[in-house]
């Protein structure tokens, strides 16, 4: 099996998905939205865009689509079925690397691609020139292609070896470390009361 990323094969975790029906135009935005995350996080984005919730961008074959505000103004969509497609490629990818000993929770997105492969013609059934009209013949031979992808994803360990150094920067960039903000330490109540409470309890006796 020959994959389209030239990175030895032992530090890389890789996974192929053949003849998928689906637009690669689709796939690709997917692809783009994902690239150099961390797998549970992608898996979040994924899960994002499957259900309605998270549009994502479109740098390329976007003509005629709408912006969003969710995106600042950039024209973006829901390839809900493009996120499927691209989920289960992502689940093989994760099997894969399991199986060559490296670490699941440590994995990033390091290569992800969609490609038109196969084209397949879809004729109409023949038809009559003018149905109702009372005129005779065959319609002209119409057709309508369906085009099949195909899907490669590539997860490995930031720390491998053979990742070149704008893999390692991408990586640092699209995952910045959240820094938790520790609460400031409350102040201490002063003890006016405490002190107050016995002197008035004294006092009450005394009476």
């Amino acid at each position: 099996m020959r994959y389209s990323m030239n990175i030895p094969s032992d530090s890389v975790g890789m996974a192929q998905r053949y003849d998928v029906d689906a637009s690669y135009k689709d796939l690709c935005a997917v692809c783009d939205a994902i690239r150099y995350l961390k797998t549970d996080r992608a898996f979040e984005v994924i899960e994002g865009i499957a259900r309605i919730q998270t549009p994502i961008p479109f740098h390329k074959f976007n003509k005629h689509m709408g912006s969003r505000h969710e995106l600042g103004g950039r024209k973006g969509a829901y390839p809900a079925k493009a996120a499927k497609e691209i989920r289960l490629a992502l689940m093989n990818a994760i099997a894969n690397s399991r199986s060559k000993g490296l670490d699941e929770d440590s994995l990033y997105i390091v290569h992800a691609s969609a490609n038109k492969t196969n084209i397949a013609r879809r004729n109409p059934s023949k038809g009559s020139l003018s149905w109702g009209r009372g005129m005779y013949g065959m319609s002209a031979r119409t057709h309508s292609d369906i085009e099949y992808a195909k899907i490669e994803i590539g997860l490995a360990n930031p720390s491998a070896a053979s990742l070149t150094e704008n893999m390692k920067r991408l990586i640092r960039v699209r995952n910045p470390v959240r820094s938790v903000k520790s609460k400031p330490a409350a102040a201490a109540k002063p003890k006016a009361r405490e002190e107050k409470a016995p002197a008035k309890a004294e006092a009450v006796a005394k009476k």
